[in-house]
């Protein structure tokens, strides 16, 4: 919802800025989005007029032009068609930023003739979308005008609403809710009746009044439409809107002011005289047309959509053709137009579920549906139709006919009793009952005292439905900033629970994996028999006798499955990318020794439009997260052997491997997933996992770790060295990595491979792997020999893990 501080203070008496209206609104509960202040955008620009305007020396298409600035008089260079003597138009000087360009002007030659300033279009000052050349303004202006007073831009606040709050849709509830909270005094212009002169010729009819329970009409005839007045087109536009003639405009301007959305109808388009409300409808067959076929509107937007019996249809042709959308959209066959003489407006009120899932339905969102969906102030329908109707003559012309009046408004809210002491209670406000009485009654809301209160909501707050939503009336516009803060009673210190080593373990495994940007998942520990047989399970002694459901019927044999189906569904609801964990129990027989405890994780790497490697990326990036998460829970990984192509038939044979300790300790197996796998669990390839089997990672040595003293920070900067080695292709980088680190523990500070190369000047069947090994020196500055004796031990160590030192 976006409104102008001018229009604000049309409802309101203050003389706040609009930071001050800011301010105010975010301390009542209005959640302040923008603050846009076109002002300070347009600051630097003012008026010029050009006094010559010279063909260019060098080029056909440009033209030096002398103008009369607020600078003096400068020669600036234009390209625009229009530019000629006499204009007047706008000047940006020289280190101006121009909006539209994103640019800051600086001086310099354009075809050898140096431009000291800019002459500006609307394009390029934001104020419209295209512009065929620079701005031509009335020739009474007065030369350094400032451009903001030209256009009459102002700030333009934008805030969202809540959805219980359709009286915020309008300035004049914004309005009231700034005067309660004293920023000024409400002044709300009342609406005065406007008397018809003749009955009117359009009768209306409800069929639905569940879905339309009042609906008032009047017909004006002889009427002018055209283009608005330049202040209703300032309005609108400054808020987004765009104009498009008076009788649009006007409703447009209702919907915004008040939170009363309308219709207008070109009478003459109009089959019969009667409007009919009522309910989608089926076809019997009849012209031709298939029975039980929906029936379709071409809307106001140019587009189809089909009307199901759900839907609230406005139709005429004694209730046959359907020319609206109740509360949404308007038919395209009885819009305005400029040669429109003859109007019937419509004010009504329809039911709000219904109108929200018509938009949901048909994806169709107006401002009037944003309005009716929330629920727009009932008792003023009639009221609402008075305004337009003033509106409408005042701008447009015409002779009003009677109102005519079809169905009743929903009751007003029901009184309820009030405990004015609620007010303390719930939120340690220390207020009087004279200043609660007074809040509400600002609110709106009829407050008699008594013992206890009675408080009768206003019409247009139907959100509030007991003492509890009073109390929060009462805080929001007193402030938040005024509640009271009190320390909660010290209860002594809470008790402490006591994990056993495993719980402490999932706990960190959990918070490790969570703090990677993994998402917890939370599945069962059954699945279809068919899965388990993809992952080495299905045996029949595993099968659930009563399974909780046909596809939950055996026990799951790995944690793999459940994660792959649940990334399945992420992406099949438009999440593709996406890094799940799961930490759980797994089933490998039917006996008490079977149950391993698991930590499984599973990522899908398809982020499409990333710039990167893809999946072969993810899978080093995925090693990476295992390798912290088994630091996170002690595991041995410098002692991990790491062996490729003896993983199960689940995972890929060449792209998948397993971490242990000896080949009868398997802690863990990751890698790609098999695509065979994959497509029997309706899932798209490729997908990353690791299962960590929790029983298999040592628990780490010795009691509880000593607290971590003090950084050690060392004073000299790192050097780096790159080395190159040549080593078999079957054998494992890491495995040079780890012998490189352990070449000099007190100086090697970290060993990184930044390329692999195979190819030309590398034997068959070898790899070049370029290491960065980065030294820290600790006491004192390496000296160059001292640097060759630890190059020495780094090649000495490469040679004993079968790499030698590429010539």
């Amino acid at each position: 919802m976006k409104f102008t501080l001018s229009w604000l203070k049309d409802h309101l008496d203050t003389d706040a800025d609009v930071a001050a209206v800011a301010d105010a609104m975010t301390m009542a509960g209005l959640e302040v989005e923008d603050v846009h202040d076109p002002i300070a955008a347009l600051a630097p620009f003012t008026v010029a007029k050009i006094v010559s305007a010279e063909r260019h020396p060098n080029a056909d298409r440009l033209q030096v032009c002398q103008v009369d600035t607020v600078d003096g008089r400068k020669e600036i260079v234009c390209g625009a068609p229009n530019a000629r003597a006499g204009l007047t138009t706008i000047y940006a000087p020289i280190g101006a930023y121009v909006p539209g360009l994103d640019v800051t002007l600086v001086e310099k030659p354009v075809r050898g003739v140096v431009s000291h300033g800019m002459l500006c279009s609307a394009s390029e000052l934001e104020l419209a979308d295209e512009s065929d050349g620079i701005l031509e303004l009335a020739d009474d202006l007065t030369v350094g005008t400032p451009a903001a007073g030209v256009f009459g831009a102002e700030p333009v606040i934008d805030f969202e609403v809540t959805p219980n709050r359709a009286d915020w849709l309008g300035v004049a509830g914004i309005a009231r809710d700034l005067a309660a909270a004293s920023l000024g005094q409400l002044k709300t212009p009342s609406v005065t009746p406007v008397p018809g002169t003749f009955p009117s010729p359009i009768r209306v009819r409800i069929e639905a009044p569940e879905m339309c329970p009042v609906f008032a009409g009047r017909l004006i005839r002889g009427v002018k439409n055209g283009p608005s007045p330049e202040w209703l087109q300032r309005r609108l536009t400054a808020i987004g809107l765009r104009s498009i003639n008076r009788l649009v405009d006007v409703t447009n301007l209702v919907a915004y002011d008040r939170c009363r959305p309308l219709h207008v109808y070109d009478a003459a388009k109009l089959v019969g005289s009667e409007i009919v409300v009522r309910g989608g409808q089926l076809s019997e067959g009849a012209e031709g047309i298939a029975a039980g076929t929906h029936e379709h509107l071409i809307a106001l937007d140019g587009k189809t959509y089909t009307v199901d019996p759900s839907m609230c249809v406005i139709a005429d042709a004694a209730g046959e053709r359907p020319i609206g959308l109740g509360g949404v959209m308007g038919g395209e066959s009885t819009g305005c137009s400029d040669d429109t003489v003859d109007v019937f407006v419509e004010c009504a009120w329809f039911e709000p579920l219904v109108t929200a899932q018509t938009g949901r339905t048909l994806t169709l969102t107006s401002d009037a549906q944003y309005r009716f969906a929330r629920g727009v102030d009932p008792a003023f329908v009639i009221p609402g139709l008075e305004l337009a109707t003033r509106l409408i003559l005042d701008l447009c012309g015409g002779e009003p006919s009677e109102i005519v009046v079809a169905g009743e408004a929903p009751a007003n809210p029901a009184p309820f009793a009030f405990d004015p002491a609620r007010v303390g209670a719930l939120t340690g406000l220390s207020l009087d009952e004279d200043r609660i009485a007074e809040i509400l009654t600002r609110l709106g809301f009829e407050v008699a005292r008594g013992a206890p209160w009675t408080v009768t909501p206003p019409s247009w707050r139907r959100d509030v439905e007991g003492p509890a939503d009073l109390v929060e009336e009462v805080a929001r516009i007193e402030g938040y900033g005024e509640l009271p803060s009190t320390p909660l009673p010290d209860l002594g210190a809470p008790s402490k629970g006591v994990l056993n080593p495993r719980q402490a373990r999932v706990r960190t495994a959990r918070r490790a994996l969570a703090a990677m940007g993994y998402a917890e998942a939370v599945t069962w520990s059954f699945t279809k028999q068919s899965t388990a047989a993809l992952f080495g399970g299905g045996d029949r002694r595993l099968v659930v006798e009563n399974p909780i459901a046909a596809d939950l019927d055996c026990m799951r044999p790995s944690a793999l499955p459940n994660l792959i189906q649940a990334a399945a569904r992420n992406a099949d609801r438009g999440h593709p990318d996406v890094a799940l964990f799961e930490i759980g129990p797994i089933y490998l027989d039917d006996s008490p020794t079977g149950q391993r405890t698991v930590i499984a994780g599973l990522v899908a790497p398809r982020s499409a439009r990333h710039w990167g490697g893809g999946a072969e990326d993810a899978l080093f990036a995925l090693k990476g997260d295992l390798t912290t998460l088994l630091d996170e829970l002690g595991a041995p990984t410098a002692s991990l052997q790491l062996v490729q192509g003896q993983n199960r038939d689940w995972w890929h044979p060449g792209r998948s491997a397993r971490l242990q300790l000896g080949p009868k300790n398997v802690m863990v197996e990751f890698g790609a997933l098999h695509p065979r796998v994959l497509k029997a669990l309706d899932a798209d390839a490729p997908m990353l996992a690791f299962e960590i089997v929790l029983d298999a990672v040592p628990e780490p040595r010795g009691k509880a770790t000593k607290a971590r003293g003090a950084a050690t920070l060392p004073p000299l900067m790192p050097l780096r060295r790159d080395f190159a080695f040549v080593m078999e292709e079957g054998r494992a980088t890491g495995d040079l990595v780890r012998a490189v680190a352990n070449a000099d523990k007190a100086l090697i500070a970290d060993v990184r491979v930044f390329d692999v190369y195979r190819g030309a000047g590398v034997p068959g069947g070898m790899k070049s792997v370029a290491l960065e090994v980065v030294v820290q020196p600790r006491e004192a500055t390496l000296t160059e020999a001292e640097i060759e004796a630890l190059s020495a031990k780094v090649v000495a160590a490469a040679g004993k893990a079968g790499a030698t030192l590429r010539g």
